[in-house]
Formats: C-alpha cells, sequence, structure tokens
C-alpha cells in the first residue's frame, strides 16, 4: 500500500465554524505534478468524495507548481503498446474534469507556478481559479507537435471567445496570472505576497454562503450553457420558486430585511 503522504492526489479536510473544506493536491512535485493514469483516477475519486464530506473544495499542486500537463515518460509507455493504450489517461482525466460540474459544490483552483497543457485544461474545468500574478499558464500542445487531449480545444473557446483560444492554442503563447485574468479565463489574480490571503478569503466566502443556494446557482449556469436561453430562463424560474421555499432562503430574506429569523 502507498504511504498516505506518497498518494497522487493528497486529501484532508478542515473544519471552518460550521463549513468543511477539502483540500485536494495534486502530489507530483518531482514531475510538476504531470498528470498519469493513477494521479487522473485519484483526482477524480477524491472530487467524487469531496463532494459528500465538504461545503467547498479547493484544488492545488504541491511543490510550488499546479500542474505541468500529461506527463511524458507516461504517453511514450503507454503509446509502445498502441495508440489505444493512451485512451485511459485521457478519458479518465477528461471524466474528472467533467464530474467537477456535476458537484453539488464550488471547485476552487489554486494556481502558482506551472500550469500547462492538461493544468492549463483543468483550470478551465473548475468552478473559481485564484492565480498568482507570476504564474504561467499556457496550452502548449502545439509546441511539441500535438494537441489537446484535456478538453481544452472545446472549453478554451467557450470561456474566451474563438480568436483568443484558437491563436493561444495554434502560437502556444505563455499566459501570466495578470493576463489571464484580463482574458476571462480566470477569476482573480494576486500577487504573489497576497496569494494565499486572496485564496483565503474566497473560500472564506463560499464556505460562509449557503449550499444549497451554492449548488443551484451551479447547476443552473453550467446547464444553460448546453440549452437555449429560453429554457435556461425558464429553468432559472422554477429552480428561483423551489429555492424560495426553503427555509434557508427565508432566512435570508429576514436578514435583509433586518428581521430576526422565527
Amino acid at each position: 500500500m502507498i504511504p498516505a503522504e506518497q498518494a497522487p492526489v493528497l486529501y484532508d479536510v478542515e473544519r471552518r465554524g460550521e463549513a468543511r473544506i477539502a483540500r485536494l493536491t495534486l502530489n507530483r512535485p518531482h514531475a510538476r505534478n504531470a498528470i498519469t493514469v493513477e494521479l487522473a483516477v485519484a483526482l477524480g475519486d477524491r472530487l467524487a468524495r469531496a463532494a459528500g464530506e465538504a461545503d467547498v473544495v479547493v484544488v492545488r499542486g504541491a511543490g510550488g507548481h499546479f500542474c505541468a500537463g500529461g506527463d511524458f515518460a507516461e504517453v511514450a509507455r503507454l503509446r509502445e503498446q498502441g495508440s489505444e493504450a493512451l485512451r485511459p489517461l485521457f478519458e479518465t482525466f477528461i471524466g474528472a474534469c467533467e464530474s467537477i460540474a456535476t458537484l453539488p459544490v464550488p471547485v476552487v483552483a489554486a494556481v502558482e507556478g506551472y500550469a500547462m497543457a492538461g493544468g492549463f485544461e483543468l483550470i478551465q474545468s473548475v468552478d473559481v481559479a485564484v492565480v498568482r500574478s507570476d504564474a504561467v499558464l499556457a496550452d502548449n500542445h502545439a509546441n511539441f507537435g500535438m494537441i489537446p487531449g484535456g478538453g481544452g480545444s472545446q472549453r478554451l473557446p467557450r470561456i474566451v471567445g474563438v480568436p483568443r483560444a484558437l491563436g493561444h492554442i495554434l502560437l502556444g503563447d505563455r499566459l501570466s496570472g495578470d493576463e489571464a485574468a484580463r482574458w476571462g479565463l480566470v477569476y482573480r489574480s494576486a500577487p504573489p505576497e497576497r496569494f494565499e490571503e486572496t485564496l483565503d478569503q474566497i473560500v472564506a466566502n463560499l464556505a460562509g454562503k449557503d449550499r444549497n443556494a451554492l449548488a443551484r446557482i451551479k447547476h443552473l449556469v453550467r446547464a444553460g450553457l448546453d440549452a437555449p436561453l429560453a429554457e435556461g430562463l425558464a429553468t432559472e424560474v422554477e429552480a428561483t420558486l423551489a429555492h424560495l421555499g426553503g427555509a434557508q432562503a427565508h432566512a435570508g430574506i429576514d436578514r435583509f430585511l433586518g428581521r430576526e429569523s422565527s
């Protein structure tokens, strides 16, 4: 059995008042947390576990880097067995990224150091990404004669638009954390000396909110991306009516009006 501290993804749940915060750490620092089949499987498993044990999930990398993308040694080893041998690597990682959209809790990426290729694609999958201003982000597949295999060709155009996405993927240029924020690729960039403080404030903000409200908001946004506008608006009305019938919504209205909840 692998010692817990050597697991490809470390897992811990922290109590903060009434809230529970799950911290997932990609744990291959010697390889800048490059993705292997083992890491992809562990990431999916830990995300599923966190959904039932926490109110907020934070994903970051060990050793000062987020994730350098797919592990080239693993890709080379699997490729020797034929292209189909590579399928589990890509499908498992894509499955872990896709699962984030269905989790009923917000998933936050804490990005520092390198976030390249698959790491860049993981950032596109989370709900809230916070980056250090000096982080280095890129879809650099084309620089190595490769193509995105973790969803980047589909997600990035939906996030930043086709001109920027296609230009970036084709050219493989690097982005700083500040540039990624200006593109709307991440929620916020913070200088190194304020990164941990900014991350903590965002996590605390989410942890202090009603879990059911956050889950419904997340579902509306995620599901609405795949539906016509009229259908999304109708779904929003139904979800709002259902939510307002709950006890937490009544308490929130009373707080807004300055009344004690009865």
